[in-house]
């Protein structure tokens, strides 16, 4: 059956559907040794479909994880400037697989890495409003700076939806926030912190959807199980 190439992409394991937009707009992708265009629909029973001229496949298995991501880590299959891949901590669970979503360089906490593209879509795309719940440390906090959070309704002018914060603790100008968003705007927390006058010491993203990072300590992973894998596909 025919699919958009982004989608074969995303379900042979070799990065997000978005990450397969962009290596199509880089020219990085052919059908039956022609350079693709973005939109283009192919085959595999039918049609060789290649990045960086490797042929891809469908795996025979799915692999799920849950990452305590460090800070320090990139959450990309490739950057000449980045310094450390989220993907250098997982080689050892026996197969190739990407992070689903992000988590910026100085973040650190949930986050997962899979090879199952409908899964990863899941978990991403906007219409299931997967939550996504962080603990951040702030400095310059004053009274009322939850409901001058809550109140942030756009970045850069585009528009987002509200938060749902509430203080953990406090001491003077220093507290711990918990932040919930169903969004996952580029550095959406820190934006929104910076636009009420505070500065974010910490940022760890403690839960996504049904899944909570525990005790899981930074740099260690674990598999996901049957039932979290099906809790995180339904809408």
């Amino acid at each position: 059956m025919e699919e958009r190439l982004q989608k074969l992409i995303a379900n042979a394991g070799i990065c997000s559907r978005r990450a397969a937009e962009a290596l199509l707009e880089q020219g990085r992708v052919t059908v039956n040794g022609v350079p693709a265009t973005l939109g283009q629909k192919a085959d595999l029973n039918r049609d060789r479909v290649a990045v960086d001229g490797v042929d891809i496949a469908l795996p025979s298995t799915y692999t799920y994880l849950m990452l305590h991501k460090p800070t320090g880590y990139a959450c990309t299959l490739a950057d000449p400037h980045a310094e450390h891949l989220v993907t250098e901590l997982v080689e050892d669970c026996g197969t190739r697989v990407y992070p689903v979503g992000r988590l910026d360089v100085a973040s650190e906490g949930l986050l997962l890495l899979t090879n199952d593209g409908a899964f990863a879509n899941a978990v991403l795309h906007p219409s299931h409003e997967v939550e996504k719940t962080y603990h951040v440390t702030v400095s310059g906090y004053q009274d009322g700076c939850e409901k001058r959070l809550e109140a942030v309704r756009a970045l850069d002018g585009i528009p987002i939806r509200p938060a749902q914060v509430r203080r953990l603790s406090r001491d003077g100008g220093k507290a711990v926030l918990e932040i919930k968003i169903h969004e996952g705007k580029k550095r959406q927390i820190r934006r929104m912190c910076k636009a009420v006058g505070l500065s974010v010491q910490r940022l760890c993203r403690i839960g996504e959807g049904p899944l909570t990072l525990g005790d899981l300590p930074p740099g260690a992973w674990r598999y996901l199980s049957a039932a979290e894998v099906a809790a995180c596909c339904k809408k």
